[in-house]
């Protein structure tokens, strides 16, 4: 069974900020609540080709993964999907101006593999939760960064 999650938000910042800041895997920590590091396999900035491995806590359970950027388009999409880990991912962002600032959209899908293809009905439940929360505490971040709607970077 695929899992596949699709959350959404409104920050109140221009799409730039937001790109910027939720675009940068180094800053993966400061909002998602189950990373706990962020290691470059290759050399910085977020590019086509470039490999982070995350280690993550998630349900319990230690997880390190590799992402791949597969494809970026500055300010717009940042594909990334996993080249090592517990089962194959991938995670889209994407980044478009709204009245309000940005809307921003988070998508995490993939096919679960032995004992997690079993729990995947837990897991998308569990992925939905925290992903939530992660925007929440995104925008939260950003928005009390200060500075009106229109900041540029």
């Amino acid at each position: 069974m695929p899992i596949d999650v699709l959350v959404e938000t409104t920050i109140a910042r221009d799409p730039d900020v937001v790109a910027k800041f939720a675009g940068d895997p180094t800053n993966a920590t400061e909002w998602y609540a189950n990373i706990r590091s962020v290691t470059w396999k290759t050399p910085p900035p977020a590019a086509v080709g470039a490999r982070m491995e995350f280690e993550a806590q998630f349900l319990g359970r230690r997880l390190v993964y590799t992402y791949e950027i597969t494809e970026l388009v500055p300010r717009h999409r940042l594909v990334m999907r996993t080249a090592q880990g517990p089962f194959p991912m991938e995670t889209t962002y994407t980044w478009e101006r709204s009245d309000e600032g940005t809307r921003m959209t988070l998508r995490n899908r993939g096919e679960p593999s032995g004992f997690s293809r079993v729990a995947a009905p837990l897991m998308e439940r569990a992925v939905r939760r925290a992903t939530s929360k992660d925007l929440a505490r995104l925008r939260m971040l950003l928005e009390a960064a200060g500075g009106p709607v229109t900041d540029r970077v």
